[in-house]
């Protein structure tokens, strides 16, 4: 019985501390800037509206379901560049950030029904990976090696 509850804890700690390693090194990877900001021109090129998302989310009367909406278009879209653009090589940082992106879209489902302030977050996080993808979609189409 003692065996038992040992493996349970053991278990139980290893996918908590793997969980934060993977919410700790989505966030960093989130939070590098590059020297050039290239998601603007991506934006433009793009028609995307994270940017007015990221914008909107102060907002106490925000549109919540429509950020979602945008945020979901804007992810679709990016992420065809990006395959596009990395010739459908994606490396473990991008899947490990389109990892997080659906988590956070769960947790802004769960968010929504229990807290708005929970689902802005969620919100917050999913329009910084879309943000991210479309910098590493600008910084890859304008590299000499691209050209």
């Amino acid at each position: 019985m003692i065996e038992l509850i040992t493996t349970i804890v053991i278990i139980a700690s290893s996918v908590l501390l793997f969980g934060y390693w993977f919410r700790y090194s989505c966030l960093l990877m989130l939070n590098t800037r590059t020297a050039r900001d290239y998601a603007r021109d991506i934006v433009t090129a793009n028609q995307l509206g994270f940017a007015n998302v990221q914008a909107q989310l102060s907002q106490a009367s925000a549109d919540l379901a429509g950020m979602r909406a945008a945020l979901d278009r804007d992810y679709a879209v990016v992420s065809k560049l990006l395959e596009q653009v990395a010739d459908g090589q994606a490396g473990i940082e991008q899947k490990m950030l389109a990892i997080h992106y659906r988590l956070m879209g769960a947790c802004y489902t769960i968010g929504a029904h229990v807290s708005p302030k929970a689902a802005r977050q969620a919100l917050e996080e999913m329009s910084m990976v879309v943000a991210h993808f479309a910098n590493s979609v600008g910084e890859m189409s304008s590299s000499p090696s691209m050209a």
